[in-house]
């Protein structure tokens, strides 16, 4: 069985973009990014939800490519292309890339896809995350809490209808003040 993990950048009061989906009080210092990029050289599988993949999907393909890319930025963009990933849309009929598209049941895909062979699966996407959630399909959270306050936005844990226990099992300092904490279910 695969291990199903949300991980994202959010804000102290708890979102993943401020209102207008900005995300500028984001930006990762350099050994942020790293973290980011070695943890998509470590995926399996990513699951994307469209806006999130949209986004993603207009930029890195050929990040390597464009003037002035960064060792790093290279190195990313090449793991990120590399990395199968899952898209869920009701509203797009296809993707390209090292991607499918799923347009049906997203929760019941995703449970098809854990009980799977394979390597770890990372879930991306507050919406697309949240039906996990919901559905108790997630193993471990990745917060990656920025030392800022948005107000609102597009937040990072969605209601629940029962409580969810963790376990701690890392926590980590990088420059600025970002702070991964990572939780296991208490299964």
């Amino acid at each position: 069985m695969r291990k199903l993990t949300f991980g994202m950048n959010l804000s102290l009061d708890g979102y993943v973009a401020a209102p207008g989906g900005d995300l500028s009080w984001s930006t990762p210092s350099d050994e942020l990014f790293q973290w980011w990029s070695d943890r998509v050289a470590a995926t399996g599988l990513a699951l994307y939800g469209r806006r999130l993949w949209q986004n993603l999907n207009a930029h890195w393909p050929t990040a390597d490519q464009q003037p002035g890319a960064t060792p790093a930025h290279i190195e990313f963009a090449g793991r990120w292309r590399d990395m199968p990933k899952v898209v869920f849309s009701s509203t797009i009929t296809e993707v390209d890339g090292n991607a499918r598209l799923v347009t049906g049941d997203a929760v019941a895909e995703i449970a098809r896809l854990k009980d799977e062979d394979g390597g770890p699966m990372d879930i991306s996407g507050p919406t697309l995350a949240a039906a996990a959630m919901q559905a108790g399909l997630i193993d471990e959270y990745a917060l990656m809490t920025h030392p800022v306050m948005v107000g609102s936005g597009k937040p990072f844990f969605t209601a629940l209808d029962k409580w969810v226990n963790l376990n701690l099992v890392e926590t980590r300092t990088f420059p600025g003040g970002v702070h991964l904490t990572r939780y296991e279910t208490g299964r």
